[in-house]
């Protein structure tokens, strides 16, 4: 039987060269194929301590005889590139549930699955806070610092990390359409960073609810991006109350 094999193989030598050529050819293919697919970014996210606040917003205004507010939440997020390729931070949504009672008719679609607000808004300053008077500024994620200057650098290489604040405003809404609190005083928000090759990264962060006293402490215009765009009188004039 050996002796047979040995034969063919000699009397058929250059068939079998180039059917090892194939074979080569071939596995070196698919390996460079599943090598290329395996090489992906992957977002680890986290929030660090600092400006990570939610507040409610009153407006001054009524609708259907309930108060008129609107939501603001600030997150100081790190986001790290642990995959095995490099991806730029395209985007980042927030989501929260509404405290709704069960008995609305949108409890379901808001207090059981999540209200998304599909990308941050601008801040009108940069965050900060006066520590005794020693002064921190905060980074921005994906915006310009309007202190330093500074743009964080959103384009990660494997192994890399950035970190800022994003900034996000609902307009204006009314009854149960904030973040529903959740024990310690803390709301639920839904994280969600898309890279530049539309991957989701998501996560959930438990986040201090605050005053809007409070949150204005890191940022004077805390809540007011929209009142500041539309000229609010009602904010302008509370805010012009509280800055004398």
């Amino acid at each position: 039987m050996l002796e047979t094999l040995i034969n063919w193989s000699n009397a058929n030598s250059g068939f079998l060269s180039l059917l090892i050529f194939a074979i080569t050819m071939l596995f070196g293919w698919v390996s460079g194929i599943f090598r290329n697919l395996m090489q992906k970014p992957k977002f680890r996210l986290e929030l660090i301590p600092g400006p990570t606040l939610c507040t409610a917003v009153a407006t001054g205004k009524t609708y259907n005889e309930h108060h008129v507010h609107r939501t603001a939440f600030s997150l100081y997020l790190k986001v790290a590139n642990i995959g095995s390729a490099p991806a730029s931070i395209d985007n980042i949504e927030a989501a929260f549930h509404w405290n709704l009672s069960p008995i609305s008719w949108l409890w379901i679609r808001y207090r059981i699955f999540w209200y998304w607000l599909s990308h941050p808004v601008v801040s009108m300053e940069a965050f900060q806070y006066d520590f005794g008077g020693a002064k921190k500024v905060y980074p921005s994620l994906l915006q310009a610092n309007s202190v330093t200057g500074g743009v964080a650098d959103t384009y990660l290489e494997v192994g890399q990390s950035t970190n800022g604040v994003v900034y996000f405003e609902h307009d204006d809404s009314w009854g149960g359409c904030f973040p529903a609190p959740i024990a310690n005083g803390n709301t639920k928000i839904r994280v969600a960073v898309v890279d530049s090759f539309h991957n989701k990264y998501k996560k959930t962060f438990p986040v201090p609810i605050v005053s809007w006293a409070e949150a204005r402490k890191y940022n004077p215009s805390f809540g007011g991006t929209f009142a500041t765009i539309r000229s609010d009188e009602n904010l302008t004039d509370l805010y012009e109350t509280l800055n004398k």
